[in-house]
Order: C-alpha cells, then structure tokens, then sequence
C-alpha cells in the first residue's frame, strides 16, 4: 500500500496532466519520439490485447487488476506479466485502460510515463501513436511514445477536424453529471421553481412538450436545468441530511415569462413529471484536471449509488459523504474497501464447539478488518458530498463500502 506521502511525493515530480474533454486539440507536425534506453532487466511477457480490443476493453476483461495493492515503497511500479511491449493506440481506448494494461496498479502510471519534448502536446495520447514498453538503465520501466501517429499533424497539412485524444476514463459514464448539478440542499428544493403542471394535462413530459413553472423569474429564451428530487444522501458519520439526490430530466427554454411562465422541454434525459425543481443551467464544471492523492486524511463511506441499486461495479457512479469541507479536488484518487464485518469470537475460551451450544451473548466481539476491493476517481464536488467514478473492482463494491487515502 503507496502511503499518501509518498504519493505526493511521486506526483510532483511529474504528474501526468490527464484530460476527460471530448474534443482534443493537438496541433503539429509528426515526429518520431527516441525511445528510452533498454537495459537488462527482466521483460515482461510481450502479448497484446487482440487486434480487435482496445486496451480499455482488455483492462476490464482482467477483473480487479486496477485494485490491487501499489508497488511497496522504494519498489518500481509492478509491470503485469501480459503487458506488450508495443502497442497501437485505438480510438476508444483511454488512459486508464492502457495504464491499467501495463501496470497492476494504474495509479503509479506518472512514474512510468516518459514525456518526450520532441512530440506535440506530449501529457496527451492519440489514436495511432505507438507506445513502446522498455527498462532503464535501474532496470524500472518506462512507457513512451515510440512513433507519433497520423492525427499529430499540422492545421494547414488537415483536410478533417482533428481527431480527439483519447479521455482518461470512458467520457459517456459521467457525461450527464459533469454539465448537471446532481445534489440540492433542502434550502434550494424549497426556493427553486418547480413544474406546476404539463400542457394538455399530461401526467408526464417528455420532449418537445411544453410545462407551466410556478416561481420563475426568468426571461424568454432563458434556459434551466430540471431536476427530479430523489433519496435524501444521509451521513453515517453524524446522521446528517447532507442533501438529496438531483436527478437531470430536460432542460427548460422558457418561451414565456410570467406567472406561471411556461417553458419547452428539450435536451430531455428521462421524463419530467409535476413538482420537479428547475435550477441554474450556467454551472461550470471542469474538465481538464490531474489525478492527484487527497490533499489530508480520508475516511469516508459510498452513501448513494447512481441508479438505485445497491452494489457497484466497474465504471459505475457512487455518492461519498466527503467534499469541499475535506479539500477534496475533482481528480482525487481515493482506494475503496469492503467495510469489514463484526463477528462473535465464539471460541476464545477453548471451546470447539463440537457437540455443543454456544452462547453468542457472552462471545466477545471482533472487528474484521476492511478489504480493498476498488479504486475510485472523485470527479465532482460539493460541500459534504462528491461524486466518483469506480475505474477498478476487484470485488463487488456495496453501499456503506469505506473510501480512504490510496
């Protein structure tokens, strides 16, 4: 287990700007990159994801190897046995399935990624470049790009918009959260406009039908995003309403102020039913940050998870009871574990229980200890609660689930 500090450490001395935004813009001419020296270490086996998977889909089919423990202090990163030493980048893939095809614990990716100078925008990965897997001089291993790829070229020489480079995680997992405010406080249930009734007397909308908003200062053409109010996001910690679930149905144009004012409904998600609240459209969310550790001591829980079930897996949204308050940043890494379980030690007076009856009310009780089972990528923020990304499972993640310091 990598201590916070070391982390740290590691990260500044050159962390790799990751980007999540669906339109790249990298601009110059192709270049082929030299190559780290090769040295006489032990390679590891050279056997590519198929021709026809990317390495994010190779990553996912090798369950759990983004949650396992990190390399011990003073150790290289631990290479998987499988990871080729060339690999073509395809378009799909993303950071965090190639880190998690090379390394066992995608997180040390920063210290393996050499950033040559003589490629364009060389933080960033396109579809086409060809990454080569090689060992240094201390017998650690480096990954850099061996041979840009066709994307990198200059503006006059492109007849086609420049193709993306390739996200950090899968962009549409986190899409509707990252334009969409997700958790509203009871103040702000109370004073938002809400739909007062659908047009034709529907019981529900949908797009391109038109809704009547009660408490709506707006003028036309005026835009808001509309919200249908879920489970409350409780804090087992204290007990705490720390606010409710917003879930996006549509966007509101108001075709007409007033009282009520009436709005279209476009850019609609799921239905919009009567009493849904309309809040602001104009939040920014960034989507360009670096993965980073937590800037103090983490210890919180998974509270909500995004569409109502109760186990998690792999690339799935998750609410925690941590935020602003605890200085956590969208990009923050935190390591999931299975809350362990409290069980009667039945047997520590000798007894077999063979034959017998054991009674548990007079067994003391032991506190199993907490197994990790995921890693978690923080990429929204609010008060007390943020949303994460669960970008490594290697065991079923449930609600109540501890998230802590990687």
């Amino acid at each position: 287990m990598v201590s916070n500090q070391l982390v740290a450490a590691r990260l500044a001395a050159g962390l790799l700007i990751l980007s999540i935004a669906v339109a790249g813009c990298a601009h110059t001419q192709r270049q082929p990159a030299s190559a780290p020296p090769e040295a006489q270490a032990p390679p590891a086996a050279q056997t590519a994801p198929a021709p026809e998977q990317t390495a994010t889909e190779a990553a996912i089919a090798q369950a759990g190897t983004a949650a396992q423990p990190a390399a011990a202090a003073g150790e290289a990163p631990v290479v998987n046995p499988g990871a080729p030493k060339h690999y073509v980048v395809k378009k799909g893939d993303t950071l965090w399935g190639i880190a998690s095809m090379y390394l066992r614990d995608p997180w040390l990716w920063p210290e393996v990624w050499i950033i040559n100078p003589q490629i364009p925008n060389p933080h960033l990965i396109y579809p086409g470049d060809k990454l080569l897997l090689a060992y240094g001089g201390d017998g650690r291993p480096h990954v850099s790009v061996e041979e840009a790829g066709t994307v990198r070229l200059d503006p006059w020489l492109r007849s086609a918009p420049l193709e993306s480079s390739i996200p950090t995680i899968p962009y549409a997992a986190i899409q509707g959260f990252l334009s969409h405010p997700t958790v509203v406080t009871r103040e702000e249930i109370r004073r938002a406009p809400y739909v007062l009734a659908i047009r034709d007397m529907h019981e529900v909308a949908g797009a391109g039908l038109e809704v009547y908003v009660s408490n709506l200062d707006a003028q036309q053409n005026a835009r808001f995003n509309i919200v249908h109010v879920e489970e409350p996001l409780i804090d087992p910690d204290d007990g705490t309403l720390v606010g409710y679930e917003g879930v996006y149905t549509a966007t509101a144009l108001v075709e007409r102020a007033g009282h009520p004012a009436k709005a279209a409904l476009i850019d609609t998600a799921r239905e919009t039913l009567r009493g849904d609240r309309l809040v602001s459209a104009d939040e920014e969310t960034p989507v360009n940050f670096e993965l980073r550790a937590p800037s103090g001591e983490i210890r919180g829980h998974i509270i909500a998870v995004i569409g109502g079930t109760d186990l998690v897996g792999q690339f799935q949204v998750v609410a925690i009871n941590r935020g602003k308050r605890q200085e956590l940043v969208p990009g923050t890494m935190l390591a999931i574990d299975s809350a362990g379980e409290t069980v009667h030690d039945l047997y520590h007076d000798g007894a077999t229980g063979q034959g017998t009856s054991i009674d548990r009310s007079f067994s003391p009780k032991v506190q199993l200890p907490d197994e990790r089972v995921g890693t978690l990528l923080v990429f929204k923020v609010f008060d007390r609660v943020s949303y994460g990304l669960v970008v490594g499972a290697s065991d079923i993640i449930n609600r109540g689930d501890v998230v802590r310091n990687p």
